[in-house]
């Protein structure tokens, strides 16, 4: 439960608090992100204890806040959307300092108020109400065999504990004192466990008192003509209203230490996402989620017997208090069964039809409740991403009538029944050969494609659990379908950024629509790196960095020249990529997006040159003018070569090398197709002007081309003399690559012409289809964004103030499509005009 909901069920605490955030206008903020505000404010790593850190740890959660109400923009309630414009407008006129620190501020009130009503409502004891509450003594040191503590309670119907007494020395390690400043370490599982079974060894610390109870009642219900009956009455009533209270305080605990494993179960779904796009990822850690998981069910099932047992001890007529307690505690076993059935084996978030595919669900605590005994089957169906978001906001009825029609597919071999693996305790049911056979989509928008689809799979099953019917269901991660292996890289493109950028908890399946570089460089640095077994370097981030964002950093460089004349740091890029300029708009004088462009490369790189990436033998992520100006830099000089990824050719790799007239030369750029007839190592065999490998490591030496690539060449035969063959009647032939001279009429052997490849510098031979680069020539076709920015702060600043010339321009520089890539270079083509103005 979270802090603003305790808060809510006081009348007084919340009239106050409301008060308290209406004083700058924040009350409907608090209301609307409650939860998310909590949990981002109360886990700062660092708590602000000067100006700078204050003032550095404020812009920061302006910053996220910003992002996450523009994560909402999508949403179909259109009330929500005003909300999200108002709020947006909220924030922007308070401080990024205000605001912080008026919610922080407010959130400890909140939790000093909480902390009150408990002291109140248990006589002076205290217990913790919530993850964020740290009014507990030291936790007691040590550790116990879970097995240990399982054994006690292994069946469906757990005895009555042997006591129920005050569960005290127990401490949350999550969570800081408020005096020290809410800054919560990193919760381990087994302090969690840990936490758990102390709680359980509390709470039969008085068993004696249960017992002592139920005799007594039984002793008053046999002498009714004792004269003591009344005052013994009464003496059975506070203990067992004692009791009551001390009940009370543990349920409260349990939902503490609840929370504490569904929010890790959050993270594992996280980083099960992130595997997605190829992040490392610890699957033996559910393990430890598990024990966690079974813990929490002997608790909550030792709670429940002895709160039947105690409800036998009838001294009044009415008792709505522990009526109430009863359900607590059987709704919080039924969320706890229900939020224990999971995806643990994902299916493949690209799902192509008619192509057979694997998937596993699993209950943590199948075991403790019994269920293994008689397995429930498991069905599956696929859902489109309206259908999920109907059935999680509307908590839709599951019955198997209602659930057919919700189907957008047909899918074979869709039930299994679960298996308990007595050695492991794994209570699964494995999907090995399904297969979609039909999908039902959804009536396109403006641009949307079948690529930006969105389906997931929805598993359920029924079963039994203490005479009550408990249906459980989850959801897969979000799936594309496509028919045709060329939808594949756009359907990537839609995984790979929902993989990386969605939040924990969210509605089936709302995405921000942009995300800073920072973001983004992180998750196709994953990746690259788990496609090609290299990560991206600094390098090669700046390269991407500078390629997807061309025109957006011209613009930005140029305004923050203007303002601040300084210069734009690697560490300062906080820039925003909307998801039209990751994977929909077609990049500066490209016909390609920059997705497609990447992703191109990334295929080139693992199905042809994989062994040499990894050895680090292509450089890769480097634009022609930096290419030449290190080639011409290199002590090797003649014969020094990289190789390079072309940016005007989809999956294509280059050499740049410097000739023997001490210019760099620039070969026409390689595919997938050429290196299906020769691959790229027997290339660079073949050329003899390559000598020197330019190191892709700054610190290294050039390396000689045979030590370089030797151990990728192929083997070749020996030259045989021209021999007639007897039955074919045809004589032997070898492919080699060359270069074309001057007087040539051809480029490299067994290379295509490629059109896009028009933007050439330097000194150009018409004939030989090389490009040859002066080292006095600048590349005009990949000149840095920052120049430009430097040329156009120099005419803002040399012009009359006010100038209605430099106005346009400044407006045209700020204009939302700009910004979009829609104003391009050609809008620069008067600048020589403007110039001389």
């Amino acid at each position: 439960m979270s802090l603003w909901k305790r808060i809510s069920s006081h009348v007084d605490c919340e009239q106050r608090m409301a008060a308290y955030y209406e004083e700058k206008g924040l009350l409907e903020l608090r209301l609307c992100l409650a939860p998310w505000i909590e949990d981002r404010i109360m886990s700062e790593q660092i708590t602000p204890n000067t100006t700078d850190q204050l003032e550095r740890v404020a812009l920061k959660f302006n910053e996220d806040l910003q992002q996450k109400l523009l994560s909402t923009r999508t949403a179909s309630d259109q009330a929500l959307k005003f909300r999200v414009v108002e709020l947006c407008a909220l924030i922007q006129r308070i401080s990024a300092v205000e605001l912080y620190t008026h919610l922080r501020s407010g959130l400890q009130k909140e939790l000093q108020l909480v902390t009150e009503k408990s002291v109140a409502a248990t006589a002076g004891q205290s217990m913790p109400l919530n993850p964020y509450n740290m009014n507990n003594t030291p936790m007691v040191t040590g550790y116990m065999d879970p097995s240990e503590l399982l054994a006690v309670s292994n069946s469906c119907n757990p005895p009555v504990v042997q006591g129920i007494g005050p569960i005290h020395n127990v401490q949350n390690p999550g969570i800081a004192s408020p005096a020290l400043g809410m800054v919560p370490p990193k919760v381990e599982l087994y302090d969690v466990q840990h936490q758990i079974m102390q709680a359980l060894n509390d709470f039969g610390n008085c068993a004696n008192a249960l017992k002592l109870l139920v005799q007594n009642y039984g002793y008053m219900l046999n002498s009714t003509s004792s004269p003591n009956a009344e005052a013994a009455y009464r003496s059975l009533i506070d203990e067992k209203a004692a009791i009551v209270l001390t009940m009370r305080r543990s349920f409260m605990y349990y939902e503490t230490l609840h929370e504490l494993v569904i929010n890790e179960l959050k993270n594992w779904r996280h980083q099960q996402a992130q595997a997605g796009n190829g992040a490392p990822f610890n699957e033996g850690s559910m393990d430890d989620i598990q024990r966690c998981f079974e813990m929490l069910e002997t608790f909550i099932a030792h709670m429940l017997a002895a709160v039947k047992e105690l409800m036998r001890v009838r001294l009044v007529t009415e008792e709505p208090e522990l009526t109430h307690l009863l359900e607590q505690v059987q709704n919080a076993q039924k969320n706890l069964v229900c939020s224990a059935f999971i995806v643990d084996k994902q299916p493949p978030q690209v799902m192509k039809t008619n192509t057979r595919f694997a998937a596993s669900v699993r209950w943590l605590i199948g075991s403790q409740l019994g269920i293994h005994n008689n397995p429930p089957t498991v069905e599956c169906i696929i859902m489109s991403e309206i259908q999920a978001q109907r059935f999680v906001n509307r908590n839709t009825q599951m019955d198997n009538s209602s659930l057919s029609g919700q189907s957008s597919g047909e899918i074979q071999n869709a039930s299994s029944t679960m298996e308990y693996q007595q050695n492991n305790h794994v209570f699964s049911a494995s999907f090995r050969n399904m297969q979609l056979k039909k999908i039902k989509r959804a009536e396109k928008k403006g641009t949307e494609s079948v690529m930006d689809e969105k389906f997931a799979l929805f598993f359920y099953t029924t079963t039994t659990v203490n005479d009550f019917q408990i249906r459980v269901w989850t959801l897969s991660l979000p799936v594309v379908v496509i028919v045709h292996g060329n939808q594949e890289p756009q359907s990537w493109a839609t995984i790979t950024w929902d993989n990386a950028f969605a939040e924990i908890v969210r509605d089936p399946f709302m995405i921000t629509d942009r995300v800073t570089w920072a973001q983004l460089s992180v998750a196709l640095n994953i990746k690259f790196g788990s496609c090609t077994g290299r990560s991206l370097t600094i390098d090669n981030l700046d390269f991407l960095c500078e390629f997807d964002l061309r025109c957006l950093l011209t613009v930005l460089i140029f305004i923050f020249v203007f303002f601040t004349d300084e210069k734009l740091q690697r560490e300062e890029r906080s820039e925003y990529i909307t998801w039209n300029q990751f994977c929909k708009e077609p990049m500066p004088d490209r016909s390609f997006t920059f997705w497609e462009w990447f992703f191109a490369i990334m295929k080139l790189t693992k199905d042809h040159m994989l062994g040499m990436w990894k050895a680090g033998c292509i450089m890769g992520f480097i634009n022609k003018a930096k290419a030449q100006d290190d080639l011409l830099r290199s002590v090797y000089g003649i014969g020094t070569f990289l190789l390079r990824f072309s940016d005007s050719e989809l999956g294509g790799v280059t050499i740049a090398y410097v000739n023997e007239n001490g210019l760099v030369t620039m070969l026409a750029p390689w595919t997938a197709r050429d290196f299906q007839v020769l691959n790229l190592a027997d290339r660079i065999r073949d050329l003899d002007v390559l000598c020197w490998l330019h190191p892709s490591d700054r610190n290294a030496s050039p390396v000689k081309r045979d030590v370089a690539f030797g151990e990728f060449y192929s083997k070749r035969q020996e030259p045989e003399p021209l021999v007639l063959d007897p039955v074919t009647g045809y004589v032997k032939s070898t492919l080699h690559v060359h270069v074309c001279s001057n007087g040539d009429n051809g480029s490299t052997s067994g290379t295509p012409h490629h059109a896009q490849e028009s933007m050439q510098l330097g000194n150009i031979s018409p004939q030989s289809g090389i490009t040859f680069y002066s080292p006095t020539r600048p590349e005009e076709s990949d000149s840095d964004a920052s120049e430009t920015a430097e040329a156009l702060a120099s005419i803002v600043k040399s012009a009359q103030p006010n100038d209605p010339v430099i106005s346009e321009i400044t407006e045209a520089l700020l204009t939302y499509n700009y910004r979009h890539g829609d104003f391009g270079m050609a809008d620069f083509d008067t600048i020589t005009n403007f110039e001389n103005f």
